[in-house]
């Protein structure tokens, strides 16, 4: 699926894209909110700016994923892989990090994560 397939789907009221292979897709500053991404791959995908806010991305791949300024504010991280992602400016609050992988990723938070 492309960017402009999921961003109709997105408008047109879906919000399931569990599982789906998204690898390189550009979807910054796509309004995400409470999407369901889990177990998706997003690896390398472009993220920068998405609203990601209450969005479910637990056991989904975002290795090497650009995540800058992205708000994931209340998402499920669970076990999510953000190996050598690009997590500068974002906003965790609230988020559940259980588990999640942040190894070699450049992380800075606009928002602690509480």
């Amino acid at each position: 699926m492309d960017c402009n397939g999921l961003s109709q789907q997105y408008a047109a009221g879906e919000r399931n894209f569990s599982g789906l292979d998204l690898a390189g897709a550009r979807l910054g500053c796509a309004n995400l909110v409470q999407a369901n991404f889990s177990h998706a791959d997003l690896s390398r995908a472009s993220l920068n700016g998405a609203d990601l806010r209450k969005a479910n991305l637990s056991g989904a791949n975002l290795h090497g994923a650009d995540l800058c300024n992205a708000d994931l504010s209340g998402a499920d991280l669970t076990n999510t892989d953000f190996e050598a992602a690009i997590l500068l400016k974002v906003n965790l609050t609230g988020a559940n990090l259980t588990g999640a992988n942040f190894r070699w990723a450049a992380l800075t938070c606009a928002t602690p994560a509480i």
